[in-house]
């Protein structure tokens, strides 16, 4: 008497070929944008061990110096500008960030998805090892260290409108992607963790392994992507298509989405095959043909300008608590850089909560600007409670708007009914809506370097403005969506 069917294989089983391809494609982009952002945090943590209180550290006996007060810095970030200097750093890598994600979305309309981001995360990786064989290699030249964050904030640009675009092919419109978006997006979390506690693990021993380390991270996943992306349905149903075409060689029947059918083609099917594949490849002949849209052609489409804009300065505090938050920890309440690091992932944890509680509101609800507006209003008071497990709160508050604002809202208004149809938009609107965000994500943490000296309650002050701004620019679309639900009711 046979067995049945193991539990384990009736379960993958009851999957559709596309639904494997599906779930893959999404796990597989959420784990290139996890190492993107793995990739960027270390600066944050890396930040508290360039510059430190030498009177508190244990100096080895065997280190000969008659500076009492710098001989634990790293030059030249030992004198007393070197806030400056971290504001320096900070903007070459988001300034260069936010001008090629202009550009970036145009090439990925044009380029293969896969050949794209792959190579933009093995760049990634090569400069992020480059800033910490600085360590290694002795270097003390702050234009060393500019210009490797500068060129790495430059190929970055080609992972957000690529992932974007991948999910945007694979989950079309409907009722749950706001909650699908919400929970992919978390890698933005996710990242922003692993990388606090990789560079964590070696910032106090040898810094240059907390840069070197997500380096080879983000090479190793990189590669991954080469292999096994799979950039949209089309290539999936190619794939299968060609494979339906060609006999096999050791069996005399033919399988089709993995269930025995008739034995040998007959001439017939196979000549109905290859007509059904020379058809797919005159679609896909149409498909490659389709004008890509132009950037005044996004700009024109409706609420891009409005989001593009609330996320600049959505984006500017959520980049200030990244790149700013492990310091203010440290200096406030006097944690050493691996503990403060710690305790900032709290508010990436909350940053979690915040996307899935923003795309599942939103879904039911049917109004994103909405959304997002009362999310800006509940974060512009908490903003100032970053201390224990408000940080949680604070981090749902801020982050919850940014991620729903790129991910579900970029891929809704690029496949907007005004474009009618054509396919080729989504990449450019995901680079305009990210790359005006970008642009806050450089200024934030350049006033905060400039505003901190003056005590932190003015930066906290600066990001409340941010805040209230950002509802401003989506108040039009809110009051749309209001007047909406008045209606219907």
């Amino acid at each position: 008497m046979r067995s049945p069917l193991a539990p384990g294989v009736r379960f993958c089983s009851s999957f559709s070929r596309d639904s494997w391809y599906r779930s893959f494609t999404l796990f597989l982009t959420f784990l290139s944008y996890t190492a993107y952002h793995l990739s960027r945090k270390p600066i944050s943590i890396v930040k508290n061990e360039l510059h430190r209180n030498c009177s508190m550290v244990i100096r080895p006996a065997d280190l000969n110096t008659t500076d009492n007060e710098t001989w634990c810095d790293w030059a030249p970030f030992d004198q007393d500008n070197y806030k400056t200097l971290y504001g320096m750093l900070d903007n070459s890598f988001l300034v260069a960030y936010a001008i090629g994600m202009f550009f970036s979305g145009i090439f990925g309309e044009r380029l293969p998805l896969r050949y794209y981001l792959s190579c933009g995360m093995l760049l990634s990786g090569l400069f992020t090892s480059l800033f910490g064989l600085g360590y290694y290699w002795n270097i003390h030249s702050i234009w060393y260290y500019a210009f490797i964050q500068a060129m790495n904030g430059l190929v970055q640009t080609t992972g957000w409108p690529s992932v974007v675009t991948c999910v945007g092919n694979w989950f079309g419109k409907g009722n749950r992607r706001g909650f699908i978006m919400g929970v992919w997006n978390s890698h933005t979390s996710v990242g922003n963790i692993l990388g606090s506690l990789i560079a964590g693990a070696f910032v106090s021993t040898a810094w240059g392994l907390s840069f070197i380390v997500p380096g080879l991270i983000i090479t190793f996943t990189g590669v991954l992507c080469f292999f096994f992306l799979v950039e949209s349905q089309f290539d999936q149903s190619s794939f299968s298509l060609c494979r339906k075409a060609q006999p096999s060689r050791k069996s005399p029947t033919h399988y089709i989405e993995g269930t025995e059918r008739e034995p040998l083609l007959h001439s017939a099917t196979i000549t109905e095959v290859t007509s059904s594949t020379s058809s797919h490849a005159t679609e896909r002949s149409e498909e490659d043909h389709t004008q890509a849209i132009s950037f005044c052609g996004a700009l024109s489409i409706p609420g891009v300008v409005e989001f593009s804009l609330c996320l600049l300065f959505a984006k500017l505090v959520s980049y200030t608590f990244l790149y700013w938050l492990p310091l203010y920890i440290s200096n406030v309440a006097h944690f050493d850089a691996k503990a403060a690091g710690d305790m900032s992932t709290l508010f990436d944890v909350g940053g979690i909560l915040g996307g899935i509680a923003a795309g599942v509101v939103s879904d039911y609800s049917g109004g994103r600007a909405t959304t997002c507006c009362a999310m800006l209003l509940l974060a512009a008071p908490m903003v100032r409670m970053v201390a224990g497990l408000m940080l949680l709160v604070c981090g749902g508050l801020v982050n919850g708007p940014y991620a729903l604002i790129t991910t579900a809202v970029s891929a809704d208004l690029g496949t907007h009914e005004s474009l009618q149809g054509n396919s080729r938009a989504l990449s450019t609107v995901t680079a305009i809506i990210d790359g005006t965000g970008s642009i806050g994500a450089a200024i934030g943490p350049l006033l905060a370097g400039l505003i901190s000296p003056t005590g932190w309650n003015n930066v906290f002050y600066m990001l409340i403005s941010a805040d209230v701004l950002a509802c401003l620019f989506l108040s039009r679309l809110m009051y749309k969506e209001v007047r909406g639900w008045c209606s219907r009711t």
